[in-house]
């Protein structure tokens, strides 16, 4: 039936490399096997436990499409000669391509006695098949075949491994006020594919497989809650021989958090099956964003006994990171609320952002319902993968009046959202966003952030009673991983947010931004100097008719003033060392803006700003929307206003001062308190990132 081929060498020498996946294969002299062979595998084969009793030496013969060789080497060579057995002889079988049909290929193994005398044969018959789960492991958006590297993740632009997006956006599931238990086992709109990764089952061999024999898709228990896996099946043709239209039927939910495994077609002959793999959960403490997916083929025993796996392949993804986008990347869409006594500040608002060119969206009344702190409700960020990228938005735990606006507003489709809830911390003004922030791309003693640094403020390690932004909102933030986050002192602020006394602007020089920083001593250098100019009886709040005027005089003669600002001076300082350290900056990296600040006893004297807070600003390119200050005026202008214009200037950036006064800074915020910037994504892809 078989043409035999000559035997191949008994020699490793000039064989083609052992694979990597080995599978014991026994032999039997009493009757033929029948095995289903993996090209790319090896058949390794115990000689000496299958030869009949009295067996010195064997002999193999194969089919052409067989390969084999001997381990170890024998000093034999000729096919002519019987080969010593040994009770250490092993068999390494394999197949250089897949077969056409069942049992088309075979391997015999002869055996004799010390005579030369046959005493037994064990034969073979081979079916090849080749099977390979394949992802995007080298992240080009195609899905290769059968990298060798799909299996693991490795960071940098060398690396590989394929990359898996949560699938957050349109679906209302992901929003903290429905149930976490509603998360959907099916696709919910033939839109959804997109936001999913592309994973592909390839096959060459004959059209089908060996009676009971089958393949099965599965994950571990860890990764059920992280992941579910979608079917692409064949659709209906018309009767022009073209498929129609496709409905979510024709994608069946292969595995997830109720399917652990399951068994899938196979193709048959040289044919490929899709699947797309949605994500569920983004990295957080106890989930580094890995997930396995594994395809096994499985062999048959016999009626009534579990089926055994003879070959399994893998792929593993990296769940994409939640991304925040810092003050030097393009805005994209300004937010801002409409309330009863803003109408001021939404005109200047307005007024900036058309002269800017960007879009501006404003949350009416019925969906802010009074609350106006937009900044503190959310932060915009993205996620990114090398198929597709869309924004998402990370929600605050904060759950004021605002608390819908994410979902009923901005989740949709491409519009994705987050968010995490303390389970029995207590929720504090710390776990508002304005106490989120993140830095333009920096690089540290040779370490390089290209996608910035978060930035939060907390509770001065010994304090007793310090306010904390809660931890599980920390630890989300700490598993994305590729925006290492760091620490600043913030609870001396009555509201404590960072965004009160720090904020980055572009810059056309050195790293390309510059750190602007509250400083008090900037604020008492800039009032000393009118002073000594002739101005010490210009006031502070010319314009505002309810507030008491302040001459430069009389604030440069509080004494109580002053140790106050100290005190506050000295918090600057101490976050002043910490960025500088943690962003790799020199002096000249910063700018320090005249600001004072009082403590209010009440607040467990904690400060607040004395006029409105300049560094509270919005960054929108070269243009800057900054809380108007009402300083006292030289010349007919505000000194501030003429300080601020002066340093920004020097950046090429240009200041426009709004008035925030009533509506805003009475309040305890300002301008950056009350919007929100959606930016552009960075160009730089993360997973390149060198960790």
């Amino acid at each position: 039936m078989f043409q035999e081929a000559e035997p191949a060498t008994t020699s490793l020498k000039g064989s083609p490399a052992v694979p990597e996946y080995q599978r014991t294969c026994r032999l039997d002299i009493n009757r033929a096997q029948h095995v289903l062979y993996v090209v790319g595998t090896s058949l390794d084969v115990s000689v000496y436990r299958s030869a009949p009793p009295g067996s010195k030496s064997f002999s193999v013969k194969c089919t052409s499409k067989v390969k084999y060789s001997i381990s170890p080497p024998t000093s034999e060579t000729s096919h002519l000669s019987p080969i010593p057995l040994n009770n250490n002889t092993i068999l390494l079988i394999s197949m250089d391509r897949a077969s056409e049909f069942e049992n088309d290929s075979k391997l015999s193994v002869r055996y004799y006695n010390e005579n030369k005398n046959a005493v037994g044969v064990a034969v073979l018959h081979l079916t090849g098949v080749e099977i390979s789960l394949d992802v995007d492991a080298d992240r080009d958006g195609i899905v290769e075949k059968n990298n060798p590297n799909k299996g693991s993740w490795k960071w940098g632009p060398g690396g590989y491994g394929a990359v898996l997006l949560v699938n957050c956006d349109s679906e209302s599931k992901f929003c903290k006020f429905e149930d976490d238990s509603s998360k959907q086992e099916f696709i919910f709109n033939i839109s959804d594919l997109k936001d999913m990764s592309p994973m592909k089952l390839r096959t060459r061999g004959p059209a089908r497989l060996p009676e009971g024999y089958k393949l099965m898709m599965h994950i571990c228990l860890g990764d059920s809650e992280k992941i579910c896996v979608f079917r692409s099946i064949s659709g209906n043709k018309n009767d022009n021989g073209a498929e129609n239209k496709r409905s979510v039927k024709d994608y069946p939910l292969v595995l997830g958090p109720e399917v652990l495994s399951q068994e899938v077609p196979y193709p048959g002959g040289n044919a490929e099956m899709e699947f797309h793999v949605e994500g569920l959960e983004f990295p957080d403490k106890d989930f580094d964003g890995l997930i396995t997916i594994n395809l096994s083929l499985l062999k048959p025993i016999s009626d009534g006994v579990p089926e055994t796996p003879i070959f399994t392949d893998k792929v593993m993804f990296r769940v994409a990171p939640w991304i925040m986008t810092p003050n030097t990347l393009q805005p994209e869409e300004v937010f801002v609320c409409r309330t009863t006594d803003n109408q001021q500040f939404l005109r200047e608002i307005k007024a900036l952002v058309a002269k800017t060119g960007f879009k501006l969206k404003t949350c009416e009344p019925y969906m802010n319902r009074g609350d106006r702190w937009i900044q503190d409700e959310i932060e915009f960020g993205y996620i990114d993968s090398p198929h597709h990228r869309f924004p998402v938005v990370l929600d605050s735990p904060r759950d004021r009046e605002l608390k819908n606006f994410p979902c009923k507003v901005l989740l949709g489709p491409d519009f994705g959202y987050v968010t995490r809830e303390p389970q029995s911390e207590e929720v504090s003004t710390m776990d508002s966003f304005g106490n989120l922030e993140v830095s333009p791309p920096v690089t540290v003693n040779g370490k390089n952030y290209p996608l910035g640094r978060i930035i939060i403020g907390v509770a001065f390690p010994t304090a007793k009673h310090g306010r904390n932004m809660t931890k599980v909102v920390q630890d989300f933030l700490w598993a994305q991983k590729i925006q290492k986050p760091i620490a600043l002192f913030s609870d001396w602020l009555v509201v404590g947010h960072v965004d009160e006394f720090m904020t980055f602007v572009p810059a056309p020089d050195r790293k390309g931004f510059r750190l602007l920083l509250a400083s008090p001593d900037a604020a008492y250098k800039l009032f000393r100097d009118l002073k000594n100019n002739g101005h010490g009886q210009a006031r502070m709040f010319d314009g505002l008719p309810k507030e008491e005027k302040i001459t430069v005089d009389e604030l440069l003669g509080s004494g109580s003033l002053k140790n106050q600002n100290d005190y506050v001076q000295s918090c600057i300082d101490w976050n002043r060392d910490v960025l500088k350290k943690e962003l790799g900056l020199d002096d000249e990296d910063i700018i320090d803006l005249p600001i004072l600040f009082h403590l209010e006893p009440e607040e467990g004297f904690r400060a607040g700003a004395l006029y409105p807070d300049m560094v509270n600003m919005i960054v929108l390119g070269k243009n800057l929307g900054i809380p108007k200050p009402f300083g006292p005026k030289v010349n007919g202008r505000c000194a501030l206003e003429a300080e601020m214009s002066s340093l920004m200037g020097g950046l090429g950036l240009n200041c426009t001062f709004i008035d925030d006064f009533y509506s805003y800074h009475k309040k305890l915020g300002e301008v950056h308190c009350g919007s929100n910037v959606r930016r552009k994504p960075f160009h730089f892809k993360w997973w390149n990132m060198e960790l």
